[in-house]
């Protein structure tokens, strides 16, 4: 959708083929008995230039996400909150205040972040996350409340497996980024309404064409209707369409399981850690979309989760906010929706795809080909539009 976007913005005539009934891929909505969800809980940050500028243009309004100073709040009262200061003060002033991290740890996070900054963040090749913050002392509670969690939502892989390189790229355009680039944006709006939707009326308004539920199986069947082609699926998809091209990748899950309480139930924060168990973050639904007392529960990575059936992974969320919130009813509803293949594994070995497919007139684009940034909606967007870009120069 961003690729439509940006071209039919300047012109070019587009068709968009979809498989599904709802554009946006690994992250929009679906329907499961009867009730409208995202098939994963997804949030923004303010570095998401790319992304923050389409939605503008095809005129998804500003309140459709709740901005905030990045703040990592935990049900056992561990915060940390970023000011709106240049870096590396934002980070200094943020962790002035949370006096549960040890002064030293909270002194040796600056140096990290200096450091960093002196070598261009750049890291040694082949380093791991957990190897680059044991070799900056930065193990201890940082790294169980804020470097760590930071990674795996990120990354959506563990820091023993996660690339040093892509986490710093991170780090560079967040905490080390302009003033509110590591501001949280948290969808009030299910994520086909936050932006394919749109994308989708503002592509048909300017005379392109989306075609839903359109599966391509053979991509000589639009290379006589078509002058160039950019393939946008997912990337154990891309074997179907491109199979010379498609390497083996190693992927990772993301799980979101779904409690709905009574309406009166709310969480202390719109976003809240859990430092403890299997559940990462739960959001307040309630306090974000106006689902009042429904609770997203967000398992990112592999890990002991994945051998649970859904009832037990679901009673297993319960009770870690069970323990949190005193008083926590049981929850009248539950559903698991598993993203098994949510994303690539974020690995210092992992590849990353050129723009050109060794075909002539076809692209490839998705948020597994940015050789800079982890898979996230930000990356989807830049290689779309990276692929749009091409075509306009071509």
């Amino acid at each position: 959708m961003a690729a439509a976007v940006t071209l039919v913005a300047r012109g070019v005539a587009v068709t968009v083929f979809e498989s599904g009934p709802v554009p946006g891929g690994r992250a929009r909505r679906v329907t499961t008995e009867g009730r409208e969800l995202d098939n994963g809980q997804h949030i923004l940050i303010g570095a998401y230039g790319e992304l923050l500028g389409l939605m503008r243009t095809v005129g998804v309004p500003s309140d459709a996400v709740l901005r905030l100073p990045l703040e990592l709040r935990y049900a056992d009262g561990f915060a940390f909150r970023a000011l709106w200061l240049p870096a590396p003060l934002g980070l200094l002033g943020g962790l002035f205040f949370s006096r549960r991290i040890p002064i030293k740890e909270r002194i040796d996070a600056v140096r990290f972040m200096l450091a960093l900054r002196r070598t261009g963040f750049r890291v040694a090749a082949g380093l791991s996350v957990k190897t680059l913050l044991e070799k900056h002392r930065q193990g201890g509670l940082i790294g169980h409340y804020l470097w760590r969690p930071l990674c795996v939502s990120a990354l959506n892989t563990l820091s023993e497996q996660a690339s040093a390189q892509i986490f710093a790229n991170v780090l560079r355009d967040s905490l080390a980024g302009e003033p509110g680039a590591s501001d949280l944006l948290l969808p009030r709006l299910d994520l086909s309404k936050l932006f394919p939707e749109p994308a989708a009326d503002y592509v048909r308004a300017h005379g392109g064409e989306v075609r839903t539920n359109s599966t391509v199986r053979d991509l000589s069947e639009l290379r006589n209707g078509f002058s160039s082609i950019i393939v946008a699926v997912g990337p154990h998809q891309l074997k179907t369409l491109l199979p010379d091209l498609a390497p083996d990748y190693e992927y990772q899950p993301i799980y979101t399981c779904y409690l709905q309480y009574p309406g009166n139930v709310r969480l202390p924060f719109p976003m809240l850690g859990l430092a403890e168990g299997l559940v990462q973050w739960a959001f307040d639904r309630g306090a974000l979309t106006g689902e009042r007392g429904l609770v997203a529960c967000v398992i990112s990575a592999q890990g002991d989760h994945q051998q649970m059936q859904q009832d037990e992974l679901a009673a297993t969320c319960h009770r870690e906010l069970a323990r949190a919130l005193r008083g926590l009813p049981n929850p009248e509803w539950s559903r698991v929706i598993a993203e098994k293949r949510a994303t690539v594994a974020c690995t210092p070995q992992m590849k990353s795809l050129s723009l050109e497919a060794g075909v002539p007139g076809v692209l490839v684009a998705g948020d597994y080909t940015d050789p800079d940034y982890p898979p996230t909606l930000e990356a989807a967007v830049r290689s779309g539009v990276r692929a749009a870009h091409r075509i306009l120069e071509t």
